[in-house]
């Protein structure tokens, strides 16, 4: 994308904002602004330029409204913690199954008064143009499904048109939505004789606009959906998983879903790992190790200090555990701020990525689910595709699929009360179906880095034992185990409480970090 589009998010920033609450309403309705019934496909591209870079959970110090704390608040201290993929060297609340008020009210915030407004300001300003309205649906999925998988049930049919009380929708409800929305989507676009929508095309960062692109990232959505809802509604799931497949999802690297970032959108992850104090785990140091696996080097950095015991080598701290170490880069492994985490301007944002999907497929073929092919193949492609996309070099792609090492004791692991390493299949297919379940868990948890959102969701669903317990837990109903939801803010509760009460009881238990949301039945 041309840097100089960037510029109309200023533009974007005046269009009349309206939020899911009353106090929303407040903050965010200028009398001076636009307002929607003035938008037209003249502003179209601006609104959905922002509209996708706030989807995205990313801000800016450039743009109107909104900096990069939002991520480091709402993802980096919580899904990124949650999923083992990082871990402040500091005894956040989050990194030990607590909650902060302040942390998860920034992102709820963020995106019910900065991302909603923009995405419905597109559809406003795109009336009657099907393919982009497509395109719209394809994202609105694509934002709100991270939103219900982190909370349950939220504000979604009302969400962004203000009010002083706005329903929760059931997350059942706003599933079958999503299906609705993705099927119609997918319809639209093969029925299209367009290969790009024009209003669209030179303010997507994502796809410029490319309708067979977006085509296969809906349909690769509504797999990865299907497979969410597997346990709960299994027949659903089958029929909506063959007919994404059937219909054509992503298969190569190209087909990925990666938010082209410029001096003004940037990735947020590179500078909150370089800043915010965090640092490899020790799940990732022993899954790395143990599978000798190329992509270590390419994510993270050795410990650099010479004085250091582990000079040169990498080194996770335990989650849950960071105010039991030294917290100094010293004895940790950073992100490698050298080369591939160097830059935020020039780094880009992984959205959804071909290797999940054929991940995706082979999970698909092991429930019997018609994939076109088999789990092996489609499990071996994934991981080809993964090395592929970290430019690892090909000659080193066979050995590793070909690799039988399981994971490793990582160097802080006798602070582990059992420190026997949880991932023990290796890379090489195995032959038992419960092992080959586990080996294409452990394969998507790599794969799917640092997009920690939907790496969270998935080990909530697949129950796999592929992560050490946390060292401690500021949580006695959840343990050392992996936290369930985010609870309601509190803030909800004082300015919407009769809905944020409606949505306890379709939750269908306490407002708490350990009650399973409505796919989660296992």
């Amino acid at each position: 994308m041309k840097n100089y589009i960037i510029k109309i998010f200023a533009i974007a920033s005046l269009l009349h904002v309206t939020g899911c609450t009353s106090d929303f309403d407040e903050v965010n309705t200028n009398p001076n602004t636009l307002t929607s019934d003035q938008l037209d496909e003249t502003l179209a591209g601006p609104t959905f330029a922002n509209a996708l870079y706030k989807g995205t959970g990313n801000a800016s110090w450039s743009l109107p409204g909104d900096d990069y704390g939002t991520y480091g608040l709402a993802t980096a201290l919580h899904s990124m913690v949650f999923a083992h993929y990082m871990t402040p060297g500091w005894a956040a609340e989050t990194d030990a199954n607590g909650i902060n008020d302040g942390w998860r009210s920034r992102g709820w915030l963020r995106f019910y008064t900065l991302a909603v407004p923009s995405l419905l300001n597109t559809y406003s300003a795109t009336e009657g143009n099907a393919e982009a309205t497509a395109i719209l649906d394809i994202w609105k999925v694509y934002m709100f499904h991270r939103f219900t998988d982190h909370w349950g049930p939220i504000p979604y049919t009302e969400a962004g048109i203000g009010g002083s009380s706005v329903p929760y929708d059931a997350q059942e409800d706003i599933y079958a939505d999503f299906f609705n929305l993705l099927e119609n989507a997918n319809a639209t676009l093969s029925a299209s004789s367009d290969s790009s929508v024009g209003v669209f095309r030179d303010y997507d960062a994502i796809y410029s606009g490319d309708v067979e692109k977006w085509r296969k990232f809906g349909n690769s959505l509504r797999l990865r959906l299907a497979l969410r809802i597997s346990d709960v509604d299994p027949s659903s799931a089958k029929t909506h998983a063959e007919a994404a497949v059937a219909a054509g999802v992503m298969t190569t690297n190209d087909d990925s879903a990666i938010y082209e970032v410029t001096p003004d959108t940037y990735n947020n992850f590179v500078d909150i790992m370089k800043y915010w104090g965090f640092y490899m785990t020790a799940d990732m140091e022993s899954i790395l190790k143990g599978y000798n696996d190329p992509r270590m080097a390419i994510w993270f950095g050795k410990v650099s200090d010479e004085d250091s015991p582990y000079y040169e080598d990498y080194v996770g701290l335990p989650n849950g555990g960071g105010a039991l170490l030294d917290r100094t880069a010293s004895n940790l492994s950073l992100t490698n701020q050298e080369t591939t985490f160097a830059e935020a301007t020039t780094k880009d944002i992984e959205i959804m990525v071909a290797s999940e999907t054929n991940f995706n497929k082979a999970e698909g073929a092991l429930k019997g689910w018609n994939m076109s092919g088999n789990a092996q193949s489609f499990y071996e492609e994934g991981i080809r595709l993964s090395l592929e996309q970290w430019n690892v070099d090909a000659d080193a792609i066979a050995p590793y699929l070909s690799g039988t090492t399981t994971a490793v004791v990582p160097t802080f692991g006798d602070l582990y009360a059992d420190s026997t390493p949880p991932v023990d299949v290796p890379v090489a297919w195995a032959s038992t179906e419960s092992d080959q379940l586990k080996q294409i868990a452990v394969q998507k948890f790599l794969g799917l880095y640092p997009e920690s959102w939907e790496a969270w969701a998935d080990l909530r669903r697949t129950d796999a034992d592929i992560l050490y317990p946390l060292i401690t837990t500021l949580n006695a109903s959840i343990g050392t185990g992996v936290m369930k939801r985010i609870t309601y803010l509190p803030n909800e509760y004082s300015t919407n409480g009769n809905a944020v009460n409606e949505a306890t009881s379709l939750l269908g238990g306490a407002d708490n970090g350990n009650t399973n949301l409505w796919w989660d039945v296992n």
